[in-house]
């Protein structure tokens, strides 16, 4: 069987949409590959991620992956010594330029700050307002409604779910695991259907001494399984910049050994087409090794 790789795009900060958005496309071009973008929509207050310091792993994390030399001194900044910048805004050319090149594209969040850390204690009718400022977003600057979304963080709840539902998605990408599902919450079985991300991000294996940066094109390719359709998360600012090498090495290397770019939207649909085969799955909050917190993650 074919290796089918599908690549979702977290797009979270102001200076990864306007730099790192544009040498991925580049990079795709380059090797034929297709991905979905997903947008921070909103104000980029990446300076108050500093809240984090309590979670368990953060400092692990921050000493890993170089945190500073990736994102930069002004994004940390953002939102706390420097005004906040509208991402959307100041970025609407960029991101139609993704949808013009052919890739798919869709909502991460609207203020990836307010998602990614106060999801878990927002109410209802804040859930919805945030999301709904993300549609609003999306509308002014695609001309239509959003078919996909991926959390930010990986931050998803009843709440979300709900939302999601909704709005009527296709299908949403918020979870770590193995499969497509429908995903239930305690009582609560969600319509939408969820495709997981199924490979460990970049930012969970960088800095470890078991992996450095020269081999981690070749690891990750070797976790490509033939009796699913992989699902690989990459970051703008990440794959996009600072460790843009590693991307471009790793795109060849799926070139080279015929790996099939598979579109989330296009296989959506496939499944869909017999949605009484799709599994319900639990989603649950689960530690991920290399990430600090929890994240939303398909039950075993």
């Amino acid at each position: 069987m074919p290796l089918r790789l599908a690549l979702k795009v977290d797009v979270d900060t102001d200076r990864g949409t306007r730099e790192g958005v544009p040498n991925l496309l580049a990079d795709l071009r380059e090797h034929g590959a297709t991905a979905c973008f997903l947008f921070s929509l909103g104000p980029d207050q990446t300076g108050r991620a500093v809240t984090r310091v309590l979670r368990p792993g953060f400092f692990q994390k921050v000493s890993r992956t170089s945190v500073v030399s990736i994102y930069g001194v002004r994004t940390l900044l953002n939102g706390t010594l420097l005004p906040a910048p509208h991402i959307g805004r100041r970025n609407t050319a960029v991101m139609r330029a993704a949808r013009e090149a052919g890739h798919e594209t869709g909502i991460h969040c609207h203020n990836h700050y307010r998602w990614q850390d106060h999801l878990h204690r927002m109410t209802a009718a804040e859930v919805a307002a945030e999301f709904d400022a993300a549609r609003a977003e999306y509308r002014r600057i695609f001309g239509e409604e959003a078919r996909t979304a991926g959390a930010a963080g990986w931050q998803s709840n009843a709440l979300s779910r709900t939302v999601y539902d909704d709005a009527g998605l296709l299908y949403s990408s918020d979870t770590r695991g193995n499969a497509p599902f429908f995903p239930r919450i305690g009582a609560t079985l969600h319509r939408t259907l969820e495709i997981p991300s199924t490979l460990p991000t970049l930012d969970e294996l960088m800095g470890r001494p078991e992996f450095p940066d020269h081999t981690l094109a070749a690891h990750l390719l070797s976790l490509l399984r033939p009796d699913r359709l992989n699902v690989f998360t990459l970051h703008a600012e990440i794959e996009g910049m600072g460790r843009r090498r590693i991307f471009r090495d790793f795109l060849a290397r799926c070139r080279g050994q015929g790996v099939e770019f598979i579109r989330l939207d296009e296989e959506a649909k496939r499944l869909l087409a017999h949605r009484e085969t799709i599994p319900v799955c639990e989603q649950i909050l689960a530690p991920i090794d290399g990430r600090s917190g929890l994240v939303a993650t398909q039950a075993a």
